[in-house]
């Protein structure tokens, strides 16, 4: 490894450990916020917990002998807890590192929670799916950074973003580009990657990039560079309407699917009349009390399960979008290598994020019922969930805006009230999981 960039220690070099940490067990801070968005009291789920930290990850990835041994040196060390927000590809469970730790760790006594992967919106995408591991979706949450794109032909296109540095001048107009139809080979540039913005094209304008291959702050970074003002991130048919925030290092908002569309379409319209296409972005702050929420996030991965089919993951969702969390010192909030700014808190999203969450409510669950084995506390969890957004009907698919399933969400969003007194709960044996397994 190179000492000069991670450290041979749990402390963290990227963010993501530490934003976990927090939403599991972070302590009660105020104020917080990023960058102006956010502002409250932040907590985690369990601010009581007593929280150790094992690191895995690395610059080169995560490996599976480092899995397992942060499994049995966390299960030596009497955790109730373990959260993995650490996922890869379905294999079967004998070959499958995590739930072989996984099974180990139930076995005793302690709960696993783990993402269900950010593969989604398409089916059979969930990983992390052992029977005995508690599998986490991604919701939306009744808050979001609603940044608008006005258009030059008066319409209004809905996006989100957190940016909150020198901004577009108020009631102004900007030239609007297509990254893709700037010369070079259009593939490239109409991604936004390294190198693929002909300065000449952008300089001064607001470009409209695709998403895909590089980081979304990575392309504003490329817009950034090559001159350009600002970027609005179109998402591919595939994203569907799912809309994540960033901290972005230019003022930049993210646009589903059809407006992406809706925004080309008028590049190429205007490029055939005699005004060239202009744009603006109008950044909103922080809007409380969204409906309909929760949604599932575009993101979230879904079932069925790939591995065994009749066992349905992901188990619940929980929050996963836009989720604000703490986060180190020195480490850009965009994740760009050139962002330097500081900031104690950031704003991500992905199941990584839901998986402690829950991780959070099973400790608070073992204090509560010191005799509750891991799978008690799952199944607590699975039968207090519920499947209702804040209209009363049935929670959304963010991806298409259409009634979500149980392939979606799994048993429902957790509830952690109700799950302190479920009424029944399903309890299961080691030995349940190995008659299964045979």
């Amino acid at each position: 490894m190179n000492e000069t960039s991670e450290f041979r220690s749990p402390r963290d070099t990227d963010g993501h450990g530490t934003h976990t940490a927090s939403i599991a067990a972070g302590r009660y801070v105020f104020p917080a916020s990023t960058l102006g968005y956010a502002k409250g009291v932040a907590a985690g789920m369990a601010p009581k917990a007593r929280l150790a930290a094992y690191k895995v990850c690395w610059t080169a990835g995560c490996f599976d002998s480092d899995i397992l041994a942060a499994f049995d040196a966390a299960v030596a060390d009497g955790v109730d807890v373990i959260s993995l927000s650490v996922g890869g590809v379905v294999v079967p469970y004998h070959l499958d590192a995590i739930a072989i730790g996984a099974f180990n760790a139930a076995d005793q006594g302690v709960f696993v929670s783990a993402s269900a992967g950010n593969g989604g919106p398409g089916g059979l995408t969930v990983t992390n799916v052992a029977p005995w591991v508690a599998t986490i979706g991604a919701g939306t949450i009744d808050r979001d950074f609603p940044a608008d794109v006005k258009l030059g032909n008066g319409k209004v296109v809905p996006g989100v973003s957190v940016y909150n540095g020198p901004g577009l001048s108020p009631g102004r107009m900007y030239p609007l580009v297509y990254g893709g139809t700037g010369g070079g080979d259009g593939y490239s540039s109409s991604l936004c990657l390294e190198g693929s913005l002909d300065p000449v094209f952008v300089k001064g304008k607001i470009v409209v990039c695709d998403r895909g291959i590089n980081s979304r702050a990575a392309k504003g970074e490329v817009v950034k560079k090559a001159g350009g003002i600002g970027m609005i991130l179109a998402n591919g048919v595939f994203d569907g309407e799912g809309l994540v925030a960033d901290c972005h290092v230019l003022p930049a908002t993210a646009v589903g699917a059809s407006n992406g569309d809706e925004i080309r379409g008028y590049i190429d319209s205007a490029s055939k009349s005699k005004s060239p296409a202009t744009a603006t972005i109008l950044f909103k702050g922080t809007r409380l009390g969204v409906r309909p929420a929760p949604v599932v996030a575009s993101f979230s991965a879904r079932g069925p399960n790939p591995e065994t089919p009749e066992i349905l993951k992901p188990d619940v969702i929980a929050p996963g979008l836009n989720i604000l969390a703490a986060w180190p010192d020195k480490v850009g909030p965009s994740g760009v290598s050139s962002d330097s700014r500081n900031t104690e808190f950031n704003i991500l999203s992905g199941t990584s994020m839901a998986c402690p969450h829950v991780s959070g409510l099973a400790a608070l669950l073992k204090a509560a019922h010191p005799e509750w084995s891991p799978a008690a506390i799952k199944s607590a969890l699975m039968t207090s969930a519920y499947t209702v957004d804040n209209r009363g009907e049935t929670m959304l698919d963010e991806s298409n805006g259409n009634t979500s399933t149980v392939l979606d969400f799994g048993s429902g969003h957790v509830h952690p009230t109700k799950a302190m007194d479920p009424g029944l709960v399903y309890d299961i044996t080691t030995m349940d999981y190995i008659d299964f397994l045979c």
